[in-house]
């Protein structure tokens, strides 16, 4: 039985702003303007918002366990000043060469988040602003949602986009179309 209203966000680049060198303590979390607000729109259109995020900084031993708790914990705290929420934040921690099936674009982590909400993921919105987001989406029959914040310029440049992708400036005009199309 599918969940009416789910929504999939990619974290670096979507809601904060993305870094090269990683996103490894919480003074270098910084959401991106308009972000935590859009969240808390599609909170308040009864939308489950979940987050998938690779962090193969953990992986990588870059910032461990603890310091990725502590990171969310400012993002939760940054959105429930705005009256946000997010439902949940699934991550791979494995570095970029694992073999793993959690790392976006595989699937994994999409499949683990439909069976803990015990739903499809077909049509489901997932918002990123990497080719593997976008890939991970259209593998479990997502809509994948570009958005031109992080390496979404770069990403739309490079092509290769899965079929039917929509594209926006950041996640308030994704958001703004979600609400408008499911809310």
């Amino acid at each position: 039985m599918p969940i009416a209203k789910l929504i999939i966000l990619d974290r670096d680049g979507v809601v904060n702003y993305d870094s090269d060198q990683f996103v490894k303590s919480p003074e270098e979390w910084k959401p991106i303007p308009g972000s935590l607000e859009a969240i808390a729109r599609l909170n308040q259109a009864g939308f489950k918002v979940v987050i998938a995020t690779n962090q193969s900084g953990v992986g990588r031993g870059l910032f461990d366990m603890a310091m990725l708790n502590a990171i969310h914990d400012k993002m939760h705290k940054a959105l429930a000043q705005v009256g946000a929420r997010i439902d949940a934040c699934f991550f791979c921690p494995h570095a970029a060469d694992s073999d793993c099936n959690c790392r976006k674009p595989k699937p994994g982590m999409f499949q683990e988040i439909g069976a803990r909400f015990n739903t499809s993921l077909t049509g489901v919105p997932c918002i990123g602003d990497g080719l593997r987001d976008l890939k991970a989406a259209a593998e479990v029959g997502g809509q994948p949602i570009l958005v031109l914040t992080g390496k979404g310029e770069k990403t739309r440049s490079e092509g290769g986009l899965p079929e039917n992708t929509l594209i926006f400036g950041d996640l308030n005009e994704a958001v703004k179309y979600v609400i408008g199309v499911r809310g």
